[in-house]
């Protein structure tokens, strides 16, 4: 399949490569301070396909995903999304790919405390200028929150807020899911619901999905696992 440009309207979800990352590196600091953080990373996840990244902290797994979401860029290889080269693209094109093509989930699901759980959801429709007669309700119904549309952050436990973060990041029909420690904040029967829904949603919807961990509890829920450390990644 030839290169595309990122601002065709062919959603990449409907493209067969999923993300690849292709002999990626980035190194962080100055002078002797410098660090490589990837180290020629070779990651391809499909789309439907659930990846999980374990490792020590500091051994780069959120540059990975930092780099995945075109949140920074590498200093050399590739970053493709359904077959299109991210790090070639401008500001203003990544900007858009992080709005509407990839999901981001984070640890207590990072939720904006003035609004509702259903106002979160339609606070990113309106971002992304998607259709005006948006409805959260579905997708709240998806991750069982749908009794809880009217409640903030505040009101909600940790599962429940960590259940909101996973529907809103669905609200773009992402292409790809960036899940950052999702289960951190949750014991370990909130982290196994929680990891199953993730899984089950990538791949119902064919999103190509990667779940940074320390939880190797929940590696059964996974396609594929990979180690990283110092940089390097490999299978496991």
């Amino acid at each position: 399949m030839s290169q595309l440009s990122i601002t065709e309207e062919t959603s990449a979800s409907q493209l067969s490569e999923g993300l690849v990352l292709s002999d990626v590196s980035l190194e962080l600091g100055d002078g002797e301070q410098r660090v490589r953080v990837l180290d020629h990373v070779n990651l391809h996840v499909a789309n439907g396909e659930f990846a999980a990244v374990v490792g020590p902290s500091g051994s780069g797994k959120s540059s990975l995903l930092a780099v995945a979401g075109a949140l920074s860029l590498p200093d050399s290889g590739s970053v493709k999304l359904g077959g299109r080269e991210l790090i070639t693209a401008t500001k203003r094109q990544r900007a858009k790919y992080r709005l509407k093509d990839v999901g981001f989930v984070f640890q207590s699901g990072n939720l904006i405390p003035s609004l509702t759980a259903a106002d979160q959801l339609r606070m990113v429709n309106r971002l992304a200028k998607g259709p005006r007669n948006f409805d959260p309700m579905p997708l709240l119904a998806a991750v069982g929150m749908e009794h809880r549309a009217k409640h903030r952050p505040g009101q909600l436990s940790g599962g429940e807020r960590q259940r909101v973060g996973i529907a809103r990041a669905m609200v773009t029909k992402p292409a790809v899911m960036l899940l950052d420690e999702p289960t951190a904040a949750l014991d370990s029967a909130r982290s196994r619901e929680v990891v199953e829904l993730l899984a089950q949603r990538a791949r119902e919807m064919g999103i190509a999905t990667v779940m940074v961990t320390h939880d190797r509890e929940m590696l059964d829920l996974c396609d594929t696992v990979y180690g990283m450390n110092d940089g390097a990644l490999s299978s496991q």
